[in-house]
């Protein structure tokens, strides 16, 4: 039940506590200490990305996209060309030591409503599960919410994709629900499951990344002491 009432003693919303419209993302990097989310570009990154991406031998990576796989490196950079161009999906290159291993876009973006979108996840073999990839996520969660002001900041996926509902669920996301064929893509249905964060509970899940990222939470051999929990 709402906390909130009119005039007329309806339940209404939580006031806004922000101004809207908020700022829309810039292409401009941003720096962490394990990788940098930088903003897609096809002369710089096409090469990279696709020997990155060409050691998933049986294209598993490409199976919830809607994208690829791509046969050869001529169709990847036509991809890539169109990619680097689009403002809305605006994507980024995830890279380790300007090596490019991975790309996620903020996308859906909604400034009239401070709403957006994380989106077009494709991690190479050698980012995906390892530190730089949380903390990839987590420096796009902190453009969307500390620098842009957005309230809200979603995740979908294909509601078959297990690997990517669990990871949704490791960031900190909250499952609201699943839209029965909500889209096609590859010829086949999708249902498509929403994830979303909220801004009152960013300073919760900002503390945690925080905390999990902290170079003391490694070992030697790279390995975390504790996992990635929100107090």
């Amino acid at each position: 039940m709402s906390d909130y009432f009119n005039a007329l003693g309806q339940p209404v919303g939580a006031p806004l506590t922000i101004t809207l419209p908020r700022p829309r993302p810039t292409r401009t990097a941003i720096r962490g200490q394990w990788c940098d989310v930088v903003p897609l570009d096809a002369k710089a990154h096409t090469e990279g990305l696709f020997a990155a991406y060409t050691a998933d031998t049986e294209g598993r990576i490409w199976t919830y996209l809607p994208q690829g796989p791509f046969a050869d490196m001529p169709s990847f950079r036509i991809w890539m060309q169109d990619a680097t161009a689009s403002d809305d999906p605006l994507f980024h290159t995830i890279a380790l030591q300007g090596q490019p291993l991975g790309v996620a876009s903020l996308m859906r973006i909604d400034p009239a409503n401070g709403v957006i979108e994380v989106g077009n996840i494709n991690f190479a073999p050698a980012l995906s599960r390892t530190r730089a990839a949380t903390e990839a996520m987590y420096l796009l969660m902190r453009r969307a919410f500390d620098e842009l002001g957005y309230r809200r900041y979603e995740w979908k996926c294909d509601a078959l994709n297990v690997p990517s509902r669990q990871a949704a669920a490791r960031l900190g996301f909250t499952y609201e629900g699943t839209f029965r064929q909500a889209i096609t893509y590859k010829g086949r249905n999708r249902d498509t499951a929403w994830f979303s964060i909220l801004d009152s509970e960013w300073p919760r899940l900002r503390a945690g990344f925080e905390q999990w990222l902290a170079p003391s939470n490694f070992d030697a051999q790279d390995q975390q002491r504790s996992p990635l929990r929100f107090p």
